[in-house]
């Protein structure tokens, strides 16, 4: 299904960036600065990694580790799925559903030029939410063994 929307329209132009020596509370406190959810880490104009707040509860805060020792290299994610900026939406939101990321840097040859997020995307595209859902629950559902039931059967409960 193509929408006729491209990447490139939905992108914001000048993503929020900080560099790999930076420390973890360094990135937490840019992230809620400019209400973030994810941090793009560029050294010498390139791309190096990204850092999600899901990052650091997983890397840092579950593991007990000072956010202040640790710097963006130490926890950020180097194996980064990019986008097109002339990729339809539609195909997008499929690829990032593919990867199960939400959060995507948009490259031009090796440069980058701007950064998507699903949020992004259902801003312009909110008819893509639907699609979006459904494909996430399915995962889910199979991820967390979820099985068909007869929910008819069974009686609410109340206190």
């Amino acid at each position: 299904m193509e929408t006729g929307v491209k990447v490139i329209d939905a992108m914001t132009k000048v993503p929020v960036t900080t560099v790999s020596t930076s420390s973890i509370v360094e990135c937490a406190q840019i992230m809620q600065e400019h209400k973030v959810g994810s941090l793009l880490i560029v050294d010498n104009q390139k791309l190096k990694g990204i850092i999600t707040e899901g990052d650091i509860v997983r890397r840092v805060v579950a593991n007990g580790e000072s956010a202040q020792a640790l710097e963006a290299q130490d926890i950020m994610s180097t194996k980064i799925v990019s986008l097109s900026p002339d990729m339809d939406i539609f195909k997008a939101i499929n690829t990032m559903n593919q990867f199960e990321i939400r959060h995507a840097p948009v490259m031009f040859r090796d440069d980058m030029i701007g950064f998507i997020t699903l949020k992004d995307i259902l801003k312009i595209q909110p008819d893509l939410f639907d699609f979006l859902v459904e494909n996430m629950s399915v995962r889910e559902a199979a991820e967390k063994g979820i099985m068909e039931r007869d929910y008819a059967s069974i009686e609410p409960y109340f206190e």
